[in-house]
């Protein structure tokens, strides 16, 4: 699995969110610094994106705006005004009538309450806009439509697809990283024998893996894997299974309504007690608690 695909799916562990928003005239808006990932698509109008620190960029209709690590930042009309001289953003924002808004923009995360950002996500800068190219880029106009009209109202079924397009838009926004990193974006594992085990992992998560039977399945000897894996994914085999069973009971804590007992050998827990423990320390919660947060 590439790292795109790793991200998204340690993200699942999060609360989603989406909202349009209309802003008229001199436009400013201060966001407060999250833990998770944030980005903004701009739906209609040309502003600026204001850092912490550094130069503002400049946003035009269709830009997706990508804050990787939730750092403190700011919109506005201009590029005049410095992060702390915009006011903190109020939600909703309410249209003004049927007058046209001077800026229109969704402002979407993922909210990570507990447990840690993915490594591919921290070694970014700290904002990436990924602008759009209609020759090119199709699929992402098709994309920010359906997700516009997904935030626009109400309808049955949203609370299932407004995170699927969520991250249909974030994973637009990082392949675009990606191909300015290279070919192969950094976010691949090149080693054929690494890339097998982590299929493995990735497919049958509770399997009982030892360092060995995952070295036999990469045709590797056990301190050759290890070292390789550690090298290539940036975590020991063992560190990395635990993360991934773990990000999965968490997405299946917030998606489904499955006992814990069951969650827990969904992800190769012997027990939901097992499980409870390793959840609580990663994620700082006990399941159940877990549960009641991102489901309120």
């Amino acid at each position: 699995m590439d790292s795109i695909s790793e991200v998204i799916g340690a993200i699942h562990a999060g609360r989603p969110s989406a909202s349009r928003v209309h802003m008229y005239g001199a436009w400013g808006m201060r966001l407060p610094r999250i833990q998770g990932i944030g980005f903004h698509v701009v739906l209609h109008g040309a502003g600026w994106l204001v850092p912490e620190s550094g130069r503002p960029v400049p946003l035009r209709a269709g830009d997706v705006a990508l804050v990787p690590y939730g750092k403190s930042h700011g919109l506005s009309h201009t590029d005049e005004d410095g992060i702390h001289r915009l006011a903190p953003l109020e939600l909703p924002t309410a249209r003004h009538g049927t007058m046209p808004a001077d800026f229109e923009v969704i402002l979407g995360c993922y909210r990570l309450d507990h447990g840690q950002l993915h490594r591919f996500l921290r070694d970014l800068p700290p904002v990436i806009v990924a602008p759009l190219d209609p020759e090119r880029h199709v699929q992402r106009r098709a994309l920010i439509d359906l997700l516009t009209a997904e935030v626009s109202q109400e309808l049955p079924g949203t609370g299932v697809t407004r995170p699927a397009l969520v991250d249909l838009v974030l994973v637009d926004a990082l392949r675009h990283v990606a191909d300015r990193s290279g070919p192969d974006g950094g976010d691949t594992v090149a080693d054929r024998g690494i890339a097998a085990a982590l299929r493995e992992i990735h497919a049958v998560p509770q399997q009982q893996w030892t360092v060995q039977r995952l070295g036999e399945i990469a045709g590797m000897s056990r301190s050759v894997f290890k070292r390789r894996f550690t090298a290539q994914v940036g975590r020991p085999p063992m560190t990395y299974l635990i993360d991934w069973r773990l990000n999965r009971g968490a997405r299946l804590l917030r998606e489904t309504k499955a006992p814990l007992a069951t969650i827990a050998r969904q992800v190769g827990y012997s027990s939901e007690y097992a499980f409870a423990n390793a959840f609580r320390r990663k994620f700082g919660v006990a399941p159940g608690r877990f549960r009641a947060q991102v489901t309120a």
